[in-house]
């Protein structure tokens, strides 16, 4: 037998894949029939790491005397905690499917949770970029600040939230019962809206007819949804 015969005969097709075709791996985790909900645990929490390093090494907001601000978008704030906590508390077995489904449904969910956390970080990070030093976490408008539309402020008004509820509805499949799926985003989605009408309010009133004409052509949070 040939030489080079040999040595591919003694390589295991794995092995080969893998030297060949590195974008493959993937598929060849699928097909070897290894745990999906673990992968994807995996990726939601590399992705929450993600989520959280983009917010700590974001620029200060800017420290120029403040023009108003909006007490109440805190309790938005912790009524999206509470979403959060939700999903977490009220989890199922752990490395298991949301539900009982064929192997094909659960490649789907797989790679859709995977890429929902994904997006979800690089939205996030996309807004903070675009924001700059305007981000903070209460509602308030201060000297020089600037109505944001471009980048994903483009395709929605709250961009931060929209990747926010990414990756509650991302754990949420990876992690949580479907009960305490639906509690977290009701809870979530409820904090959410006291947020933007808080924060959407002083905008209204620092912009008047600039910010009416965006948040006419522009959505909130989903598009087509709300």
């Amino acid at each position: 037998m040939p030489r080079a015969a040999l040595k591919v005969s003694q390589a295991t097709p794995a092995r080969w894949l893998i030297r060949k075709q590195p974008r493959n791996i993937w598929f060849l985790v699928i097909i070897m029939g290894l745990p999906l909900p673990l992968l994807v645990f995996a990726v939601v929490l590399l992705s929450w790491l993600a989520f959280v390093i983009i917010f700590l090494i974001h620029k200060k907001p800017a420290s120029g005397p403040e023009r108003k601000r909006e007490s109440s978008s805190m309790t938005g704030l912790v009524l999206q905690g509470a979403g959060y906590a939700v999903i977490w508390i009220l989890h199922r077995r752990y490395f298991s499917p949301i539900a009982e489904m064929n192997r094909s449904l659960e490649i789907v969910l797989a790679v859709f949770t995977g890429g929902l956390a994904i997006f979800s970080v690089c939205l996030a990070a996309a807004a903070l970029k675009t924001l700059g030093k305007q981000w903070s976490i209460a509602a308030r408008v201060v000297e020089g600040h600037q109505l944001i539309t471009a980048g994903p402020y483009n395709f929605v008004r709250n961009p931060i939230y929209t990747g926010m509820l990414g990756m509650l509805l991302a754990t949420g499949l990876a992690v949580s019962h479907w009960i305490g799926l639906l509690a977290g985003l009701i809870i979530f989605a409820i904090g959410t809206i006291i947020r933007i009408r808080s924060e959407e309010k002083l905008l209204r009133e620092t912009f008047g007819t600039e910010w009416d004409e965006y948040a006419r052509r522009v959505p909130a949070v989903v598009p087509l949804v709300y």
